[in-house]
């Protein structure tokens, strides 16, 4: 007999309500909810194959040790006995940096990795630190550290409100939305264009966004700080800066004008490729809207000048007057922040506090450049021991870093590897333990990260639609179990984790002036948390301490666990609404609008003004059912229109001899791969697109259908040495490369 349960769905940022169909243990359909506070019923193809990835037969079921150099099944007790002496033998002998961490973008899309992660990183003291925000997003928080003191402070465009909406390098037909968490975003911008509003898309390739859009501007890739910067020196010189009700909130106003003085439009003109007429126009539409945003994303992050280009989104909307105000750009507010501070200065926000062990890269918001891992395990030096055993939670860099050859080696030779994965893959493969996590089905769902970047404030949570199979052990028990193992408490009671964080959180809440605990009882305020595990505890404490919280009492109406159970469609908090000047953390209080690391960039960003590409350049792209690497093992979303091809525009198609579904090569500073030509005049010309996430060709997974069509490793093509400076993104977007038929030969492969 089937029932129905409610699930928040995990496979990207847009968090939409499904309604799921259940046949005994097995999850049978998905819908969209159309009571969700948030999505109201939107979905799209990876959510309505949310049986199929929650069922797929490749997923492991019980945990992998390697014994004789082979991964076998073992208990779970085997595993993180295991866990405990492969991790704690490295810090013994080589201390807390040689074990390394990598975190992977499935992190933020589970109860699990937004909790215990944190935990997990201060107690091993390690500065080995790596994620998939430095091939993703590192620039748009440095940006947001530098302009306002805090790394996590990023507005977003009110999207329901605003009149002129101008997208760089972002297509959320296809990605559904990205530091921008929006269900329904197709709907949102049609909505936009029925009010009679205006969609300008800059992009390289016409893709679905582009199409939609009212102007598109096929932009050089890896010029959009350009073009933003000749923006604002347009609205300096012809007087149309208006700061409106920011005034009183920024500094640096003169000084940001003096640094982009050189940036005119017709300056910029040719570097770009959009010429000087449109770019004044597109200047003055901004300032003249009523209401308008300026929203960039991983087109222009990952990219020679991500960090600038993602400042300069900022300050386009600073001086038009923009940004904190309705149909502008918005920081919004969810339930399970902190506590709200009382504005005034802050400690602001610093870069390069220490530096990478082989290459000296700063580090960027506590992390590393996933770019530089493979090094820091193969590359000996005086700066102290290599990463010799390294954690990897939902992470599959193997695939999703530059120069995955090379790390493919590095990771094979490691003195120990734990992988958290739910699949045997081209990084877990080398793991001496692989902890499998449950399916999505049998996890409790909140959006810790993506409800900071709402476009519409509210909150949900849904408990496990279906219970713990026997022989599954929940995520969190699994990530608080690897918190004891790799810290020196293995065999502690894993409620024990919780219970510490608890603690620590009441006991700086009550010390603190503007609390809403001040001065209790942390006991007392304790033993007053609701929730059935551990996990739940912690986000009813988060709940009744955020910024619509109850305040254990001190506002009956607020919120806490057992008000949001009570709503298991959500609770609607409102739309976004000014904030300024309480989100900012700066050491002046203020924006700081010209910050020195920014304007000791951007020379370089001058000397882009005359730099031109020899030949062709590559940039990847995003297809609706995909989510980076994580789909390509459910039939239901590959194929059709979602293939690793290599689009290449005609003309270029037709000078190098390259025919329509013919095997091209594509040769970058870090390798070659082979993969089909798609020509197609949907990208500009002196431009090639391969899809990011596939090379599924590895031996040693268990990922039957990927491998059956395993496309090609776009990120082969790169050897990990173009980074953005600033935050140490790496640059995967606007690369040189060479393109031929497999007939011929590149002229340096003689």
């Amino acid at each position: 007999m089937s029932r129905t349960a409610l699930r928040i769905c995990p496979l990207c940022e847009a968090t939409c309500g499904l309604t799921l169909t259940i046949e005994g243990t097995r999850v049978t359909g998905a819908r969209g909810d159309r009571d969700d506070v948030f999505s109201r019923g939107f979905i799209c193809p990876k959510g309505a194959s949310f049986g199929a990835v929650d069922g797929d037969p490749d997923r492991l079921r019980t945990p992998l040790v390697r014994k004789d150099g082979e991964l076998r099944e073992a208990t779970w007790e085997e595993a993180f006995d295991a866990v405990a002496a492969g991790i704690r033998a490295a810090v013994e002998r080589y201390g807390p940096n040689s074990v390394g961490v990598v975190l992977g973008n499935p992190n933020v899309h589970t109860m699990a990795g937004a909790l215990y992660p944190p935990v997990l990183l201060a107690g091993l003291g390690t500065r080995s630190i790596f994620t998939a925000s430095t091939v993703d997003q590192m620039p748009k928080h440095v940006s947001s550290g530098l302009l306002y003191g805090d790394a996590n402070a990023i507005p977003v465009p009110d999207l329901d409100h605003t009149d002129h909406l101008l997208l760089l390098g972002a297509n959320p037909l296809e990605s559904n939305g990205s530091l921008c968490t929006a269900a329904d975003f197709p709907g949102k911008l049609k909505a936009l264009k029925a009010r009679g509003g205006t969609l300008t898309v800059v992009d390289p390739r016409r893709t679905r966004t582009a199409k939609l859009a009212d102007r598109h501007l096929a932009i050089r890739p890896g010029t959009d700080a350009l073009l933003l910067a000749a923006m604002a020196h347009l609205l300096f010189e012809e007087g149309l800066v208006d700061l409106g009700e920011l005034a009183p909130h920024v500094q640096g106003l003169d000084e940001l004008a003096a640094a982009v003085q050189d940036f005119t439009p017709e300056a910029v003109a040719e570097a770009c490729d959009v010429d000087a007429v449109t770019i004044r126009a597109l200047a003055r539409e901004l300032a003249a809207a009523p209401t308008a945003a300026v929203y960039g994303r991983i087109g222009s992050c990952t990219v020679p000048h991500g960090t600038l280009a993602s400042w300069l989104v900022d300050i386009l909307n600073i001086l038009t007057g923009n940004l904190d105000r309705p149909g502008g750009a918005l920081f919004p507010q969810a339930a399970t922040d902190r506590t709200p501070r009382p504005a005034g200065p802050g400690r602001g926000f610093a870069l390069g506090r220490w530096r990478s062990r082989v290459s000296g890269h700063p580090e960027a918001k506590g992390e590393l450049p996933l770019s530089a891992l493979a090094e820091e395990i193969d590359t000996a030096t005086e700066q102290g021991a290599p990463v010799r055993a390294l954690v990897a939670v939902a992470a599959n860099p193997v695939l999703s870093a530059p120069d995955g050859d090379r790390l493919d080696k590095a990771l094979d030779s490691l003195d120990f590897m734990v992988s958290v994965d739910p699949y045997l893959n081209e990084t877990s493969r080398h793991a001496h333990v692989v902890l499998p996590p449950p399916p999505p089905s049998q996890s409790p769902h909140h959006d810790f990260a993506f409800n900071t970047l709402a476009v519409r404030n509210q909150v949900r949570y849904t408990r496990p639609a279906v219970p713990l199979e026997p022989g599954r052990m929940a995520e969190t028990e699994i990530l608080a179990r690897l918190v004891l193992a790799a810290t020196g408490m293995h065999g502690a009671d894993p409620a024990a984790v919780d219970a510490m964080v608890v603690d620590q959180t009441l006991g700086k809440a009550v010390k603190e002036p503007h609390s809403p605990v001040h001065g209790r009882d942390p006991r007392e305020l304790a033993a007053q948390l609701t929730g059935e595990s551990g996990p739940e505890r912690r986000l009813d404490l988060m709940l009744r301490l955020g910024p619509y919280g109850d305040g254990f009492g001190v506002r009956p109406d607020g919120l806490s666990l057992e008000k949001l159970l009570a709503h298991p469609h959500g609770i609607d908090l409102g739309p976004l609404s000014r904030r300024l000047p309480q989100p900012l953390k700066t050491r002046s209080g203020k924006v700081e609008l010209l910050p020195r690391p920014i304007a000791d960039d951007l020379p370089r960003l001058r000397q882009a003004l005359h730099e031109r590409p020899a030949g062709l350049v590559l940039v990847g792209r995003r297809h609706l059912r995909s989510n980076n690497s994580w789909m390509h093992n459910v039939p239901a979303l590959t194929g059709g229109t979602n293939r690793c091809t290599l689009h290449i525009h005609p003309e270029d198609a037709e000078r190098l001899g390259v025919r329509d579904g013919a095997p091209v090569r594509v040769k970058g500073a870090g390798g070659e791969v082979t993969a089909p030509a798609e020509v197609t005049d949907g990208v500009r010309r002196g431009v090639v697109s391969l899809p990011h996430g596939w090379g599924h060709d590895r031996p040693g997974t268990r990922l039957s259908h990927a491998s059956a069509d395993p496309g090609v490793n776009v990120n082969q093509i790169l050897d990990g040495s173009l980074l953005d400076p600033l935050s140490g993104n790496a640059v995967l977007n606007g690369v040189p490369v060479e393109v031929a038929a497999v007939t011929e030969k590149f002229p340096a492969l003689t």
